[in-house]
């Protein structure tokens, strides 16, 4: 059983972890499943940047979901099973709380006055709108890139709700390389003379963050996905008012029409807090160091998946959360997966993800 988009306001003023106050704060989510008498069933999944609540489809909301190949009846996470919940993250602009959404003080929309987000807040924000549910304990946490994260942060910060813990191309830290690449996509936003310091309306930066989500595209991909998937094709038909340097080839053409769909469907400013959460978090904040910080979560199993071409959230960071838990005498699971898809193989590559997935969790 699937229900629709729904929607909880977390109990009184939210208190971020980097100062400021949310008068209120609402979280989008959506269920597949039955939730069993005792509650004890749920599987939370916290997404990666972009993506929304609707992982899956169903009957009442048959559009596609981000992970349909893994979220169902017998599939990897299956619905049968559990009671799987999907939140929207705190800050995004599909619903929950974020720096497109209006502040009651002022009725107007945060913009630059939304306060700094962490990805604790996310973790702390998604775990609020389950106990307003009246869920106190996790069967299971899944999260992917930005969602493992938050997941990390969740398991630290509630070690004793969370069962079985799943990250998927995550880190206790972000890279500087992959700190300078989020660090230049904002950068593309900012400088759109159409951001106006966060206080635009309409279409805004478009510009700007059709450039950022172009560079954040290349890097979620391999070279040699590239390379194999386009070589040097030429487009059939080039734009003459494009003049001389107009797209000429197929890899170009991709970009731009991929781009230019995310502008019309995510917010600037959201991009920006977003991207950020993810250069200002630090498992090491936790206790002193990284070793004390994943030292708090207490998970019963914990597996962990990792891709070899993968250089925005590479291997030796999923190496380091498996070898440091199992360190600790935890029940870890490492799984390196050879995909040529890059970062986004847990979006694309089911055939190496799915069975990882199903028979960690048909344990759980």
């Amino acid at each position: 059983m699937s229900t629709l988009r729904n929607s909880v306001r977390l109990p009184g003023p939210f208190h971020m972890r980097h100062g400021g106050v949310l008068p209120q704060a609402d979280i989008v989510y959506e269920t597949w499943g039955e939730l069993l008498p005792a509650k004890d069933n749920v599987l939370l999944i916290l997404t990666g940047l972009s993506p929304g609540a609707h992982a899956a489809s169903s009957a009442e909301d048959p559009s596609p979901g981000w992970w349909d190949e893994m979220v169902g009846p017998g599939l990897a996470i299956d619905t049968e099973r559990f009671h799987v919940v999907c939140v929207n993250s705190l800050g995004s602009c599909h619903g929950s709380t974020g720096a497109a959404s209006v502040d009651p003080r002022t009725g107007r929309p945060y913009g630059m006055t939304f306060p700094v987000l962490g990805i604790e807040d996310i973790a702390t924000a998604a775990r609020e709108a389950l106990r307003a549910l009246g869920i106190t304990r996790l069967r299971a946490l899944v999260g992917p890139s930005l969602g493992g994260m938050s997941a990390l942060a969740y398991a630290i910060l509630f070690p004793e709700e969370v069962g079985a813990l799943v990250t998927i191309s995550s880190a206790t830290r972000a890279t500087p390389f992959a700190i300078a690449i989020r660090s230049l996509q904002r950068e593309a936003i900012r400088s759109d003379p159409g951001w106006h310091g966060g206080n635009y309306h309409g279409a805004g930066p478009a510009t700007g963050l059709r450039l950022a989500r172009k560079l954040g595209l290349i890097t979620y991909r391999s070279a040699k996905e590239w390379r194999e998937r386009f070589g040097r094709e030429r487009v059939d038909v080039r734009e003459e008012k494009d003049g001389v340097f107009g797209v000429e080839f197929e890899v170009e053409a991709y970009l731009e029409s991929h781009a230019r769909k995310f502008v019309g469907t995510f917010d600037a400013n959201c991009y920006l807090y977003l991207s950020r959460s993810m250069d200002l978090f630090d498992v090491a904040e936790h206790g002193g160091t990284v070793e004390a910080g994943l030292g708090r979560i207490r998970a019963e199993s914990t597996l962990v998946i990792g891709v070899e071409t993968d250089f925005l959230f590479p291997l030796d960071q999923q190496e380091e959360i498996a070898t440091i838990l199992e360190r600790q005498g935890r029940r870890v699971r490492f799984e390196r997966l050879a995909s040529v898809h890059g970062h986004d193989s847990f979006l694309v590559d089911m055939d190496r993800f799915c069975p990882v997935m199903g028979d960690f969790l048909k344990n759980v």
